[in-house]
């Protein structure tokens, strides 16, 4: 299965970075939400995912790592990413300067969700960094400011960004992060819940 997160993890990756929808992502608002959506809360899951224990084994050892990875220190960076590149001023200077958006945006959409979710999705039922039971809170947790965030796009009724996009492609880019980001959210719940549910199985054993 590690190797088909892997694939898919790739697959993903490429879907929205070399093809229009990535080309595009400076132009139209609706792409960028839809590479947005993808590299922040699908690729960074599935990296977890995909994950062997020797190499989960290697990061837990380096201090550097288990810093950035540590529960509220990703969750913090995670929120931050979410809702900063979608403030204005900063959204502005992203638009506008493309090495900005590929060279350090881009990236960080792959790293800060790997740290967020290292924790999150370990599928170790024991020995956990987090427990199952607050991973599931976690994950409530950031739906908070990405439902905000993308509910705030949506019902602009002018363009929040000195009108470089049109108010209905900003209106859809605000729905799909709003909705879709709260779909995938609800899906990695269920899987947190299933290891929840998994661990109290072992104490009970």
């Amino acid at each position: 299965m590690k190797r088909i997160y892997l694939a898919l993890s790739a697959a993903l990756t490429l879907a929205v970075t070399i093809t229009p929808i990535g080309t595009r992502a400076l132009e139209k608002f609706t792409y960028h939400m839809i590479q947005h959506v993808t590299l922040l809360m699908l690729v960074g899951s599935l990296l977890v995912l995909a994950t062997s224990e020797d190499l989960r084994e290697k990061f837990n050892r380096n201090k550097l790592f288990v810093f950035f990875s540590s529960p509220w220190v990703s969750l913090v960076l995670y929120a931050a990413m979410m809702v900063g590149v979608h403030l204005p001023s900063i959204h502005l200077l992203i638009m506008h300067h493309s090495w900005v958006h590929y060279f350090i945006e881009v990236p960080l959409y792959l790293l800060i969700p790997y740290f967020f979710y290292f924790n999150i999705l370990d599928s170790n039922l024991v020995n956990r960094r987090l427990s199952t039971a607050m991973s599931v809170i976690m994950l409530w947790l950031m739906m908070v400011p990405e439902t905000l965030t993308g509910f705030f796009i949506y019902i602009s009724h002018e363009s929040a960004y000195d009108f470089m996009y049109e108010i209905n492609d900003q209106r859809l880019g605000g729905t799909i992060m709003w909705s879709g980001g709260m779909i995938i959210d609800v899906s990695w719940i269920m899987l947190a819940v299933y290891h929840w549910w998994k661990s109290e199985e072992l104490k009970n054993e």
